[in-house]
């Protein structure tokens, strides 16, 4: 069943409902969902995070730049994201209409034309994996389905009716699936000893079908846990959270987090608390960061 959370800020409501895919997609997709309404802010960062990402845009174009890109390129159709290594910012529209993904690390390969080596840090268009006809239609008969639900129905089919065939998935899942119950602690040896290859050939297959290799994955599970262990709400122990995420040093910890984020640790909390205090309970307040 779809799950409908509709968040309130000060004077702005957006809707965000989610829907779990059935098999064979659940094995590639955490959720499909439906957002639309007013951002809080208009620029949000998103951290790495060990996932992929497909939206379709229904509404104005929004803005997408990666990393040190100096400018934001503009997405009217929607984007296509790879495991980013580095942090995105979105540019928001006043009023934003979207049905996306969030896909596994290795979820999106069975759509891509490419390997998702190529698409390393580069957000494409829609339009670019899946050609200007097929886009153009997918979006007309999301934009004149009569709920989000519905929506949701009809991406999932699109998705299962373009499943394809990718050498090594399993193998690939396999071994992610492990780097997500540990949160990325155990070493890649291990992994390669489990499944009997070679650590060249599993980073071969990482970078083709995630884009990223094995030890970069690890990385981001282990940042994102330690992110998520966070609480801004309250105080935090910088000393006990830098050990507990495996470093032996709080200036190693703060550069990764910074790395990662493009904020210092205290700056990250005060941006967190920026956001609950602004918009409490709001539907995209775990993960974005306004854009400082």
């Amino acid at each position: 069943m779809p799950r409908d959370r509709r968040g309130v800020g000060d004077t702005v409501r957006m809707q965000y409902v989610s829907r779990v895919p059935r098999l064979p997609l659940r094995a590639l997709i955490d959720d499909l969902y439906y957002l639309e309404g007013a951002p809080p802010y208009a620029r949000l960062v998103l951290p790495p995070m060990p996932g992929a990402l497909l939206i379709v845009n229904l509404g104005q174009p929004f803005r997408l730049r990666s990393g040190s890109d100096p400018e934001p390129a503009e997405y009217a159709d929607g984007c296509v994201v790879t495991v980013p290594t580095r942090a995105l910012e979105f540019g928001y529209p006043p009023r934003t209409r979207s049905v996306g993904v969030h896909v596994k690390p290795w979820g999106l390969a069975p759509f891509l034309p490419v390997p998702a080596a190529e698409l390393r840090d580069w957000p494409v268009t829609l339009e670019q994996v899946w050609g200007r006809a097929a886009t153009t239609e997918l979006r007309d008969r999301l934009a004149t389905a009569d709920s989000p639900h519905e929506m949701l129905v009809l991406l999932e089919h699109e998705l299962v009716r373009r499943l394809s065939a990718a050498p090594g998935l399993g193998l690939v899942r396999q071994t992610s699936s492990v780097l997500a119950t540990t949160r990325g602690a155990v070493p890649i040896g291990d992994l390669t000893a489990a499944t009997g290859v070679s650590s060249t050939h599993l980073a071969h297959r990482f970078k083709q079908l995630i884009g990223v290799p094995p030890k970069r994955l690890a990385r981001t599970y282990r940042f994102a846990a330690t992110v998520f262990s966070i609480d801004p709400a309250g105080p935090v122990d910088w000393a006990r959270t830098a050990y507990e995420a495996g470093y032996f040093d709080q200036a190693h910890f703060g550069h990764d987090f910074r790395a990662f984020t493009g904020y210092t640790p205290t700056r990250y909390v005060q941006i967190r608390r920026q956001f609950l205090r602004e918009h409490p309970g709001h539907v995209l307040d775990s993960w974005p960061l306004p854009a400082a």
